[in-house]
């Protein structure tokens, strides 16, 4: 892979800090003697911080202890790629879960490596800036996650909407796209064959859709045929209802193609705000830059209140507490689906989700949403979210909405639906 060409001209430009180089340890201690006084970091004294200690309970009645010497290291600054401990944690996990093919490359070949960022959304913000040019073209499924879309849409390229149904991006669509473009003028100066393709393939927001394993594998050989990099966006991973979990793009990836983003923020803790990237090492080395540009790194107390329990628990308590997080949205899911069943069937559609928080719902004989939701909504109690918000142009007449089964109770839900219902016949002057 010659990845070089998939940078922007910012991104080309990005030089590693050299004090950031000069206040890794790690480093330090490779070229330098024990008795070396360093003078060069400009660090605060932890001496100066009124925060001595802190004891975090959970609700196993297990423990997250940070005495003064950890508390100390847990207020300052530390490396732009994430703690150690947590990366290396994380890199032992994604081993196991995907089994990628690029552990075994060597560097030249774009071995696999992982970052810390803060929550996935920064993650897809740096990668995006990495890669996206104006006038680049950028394939994705939509309608699509509207943080994608805020992201993208500013950076002046042309996003491409790749069809989709109940099994995700259909290949032959995207395939039809393709057909634009000659393969064999990817790597020409002033290609104009798209170099990023974009998707959530679990759970997808707001469509709870996931795709088929057959069909990312037919995607990942159309990306090895018009040498494009796709990105894995994939906070919903660990809300998969059906076992086994689906193979991902990053476990087919054999020549170092695929960027894979994750999150806790669904599983662990939304506000600590804990994502990462997994990758070819050229390119997530790259985001480190980005990194080190704005946030410097994500925040060193909740990486070591993450990377402490981890520890503790070890991958077979994480995947328990997963476990445990599944059955929850899977209840909650069950819940909506039967509210549904009950309520919306003569005035909607839907497709059960596999995966995720939220179900898409088309409301039959309504053109568009927007008004429906944003004002008539309101005064019936009940809320939910035009589908038109998470298409490429919001402005297009969009027949769906979002509605989300994360917070709401199930008697909630179903009062809701109650609500919802009465509403859609309401508007279409039918008796309630």
């Amino acid at each position: 892979m010659d990845y070089s060409r998939f940078l922007t001209a910012v991104s080309a430009a990005r030089k590693p800090s050299a004090i950031r180089i000069l206040s890794k340890p790690s480093e330090l201690q490779q070229r330098s003697p024990p008795t070396l006084i360093s003078l060069a970091g400009g660090a605060p004294n932890p001496n100066t911080f009124p925060f001595h200690s802190a004891v975090i309970h959970m609700k196993t009645g297990e423990k997250v202890v940070f005495d003064e010497s950890l508390m100390k290291r847990a207020l300052q600054y530390s490396a732009s790629n994430g703690i150690p401990e947590l990366v290396s944690w994380m890199m032992e996990l994604q081993k196991k879960l995907h089994d990628p093919p690029t552990v075994a490359y060597s560097p030249q070949r774009g071995k696999m490596e992982l970052c810390v960022t803060t929550g996935s959304q920064e993650a897809l913000s740096k990668v995006f800036e990495m890669l996206i040019n104006p006038g680049d073209n950028v394939l994705l499924d939509a309608p699509t996650y509207s943080g994608t879309l805020a992201v993208l849409q500013p950076l002046g390229c042309n996003i491409i909407n790749v069809p989709s149904d109940q099994y995700g991006m259909i290949p032959d669509g995207l395939k039809d796209i393709l057909a634009r473009w000659d393969p064999a003028d990817a790597h020409k100066p002033g290609s104009t064959v798209p170099k990023v393709l974009y998707t959530i393939p679990n759970g997808g927001n707001p469509t709870g859709i996931s795709m088929t394993t057959e069909r990312k594998q037919q995607v990942y050989e159309l990306a090895r045929r018009y040498d494009f990099l796709i990105i894995e966006d994939d906070p919903y991973y660990f809300l998969q209802f059906q076992e086994p979990w689906a193979p991902t793009f990053l476990s087919m990836d054999v020549d170092g193609r695929v960027l894979r983003t994750d999150s806790f923020s669904k599983i662990l803790s939304s506000g600590l705000r804990i994502g990462f990237v997994t990758g070819p090492k050229p390119l997530v080395d790259r985001v480190v830059l980005h990194i080190q540009a704005s946030t410097i790194h994500t925040s060193t107390f909740t990486q070591l209140m993450v990377s402490q329990l981890l520890h503790a628990w070890g991958q077979e308590g994480f995947l328990k507490h997963i476990d445990g997080v599944v059955e929850f949205y899977k209840a909650q899911r069950n819940a909506m689906l039967s509210s549904a069943d009950k309520w919306l069937t003569d005035v909607a559609e839907w497709h059960a989700p596999s995966a995720g928080m939220f179900l898409w719902i088309k409301l039959k004989g309504i053109e568009d949403t927007q008004e429906l939701i944003m004002k008539k909504a309101l005064d019936k109690e009940v809320l939910l979210v035009p589908g038109g918000m998470f298409n490429i142009h919001s402005s297009e007449p969009c027949p769906y909405v979002r509605a989300a089964f994360s917070l709401s109770t199930p008697e909630q839900i179903d009062e809701a639906f109650k609500r919802l219902s009465a509403l859609i016949k309401e508007s279409l002057g039918q008796c309630t």
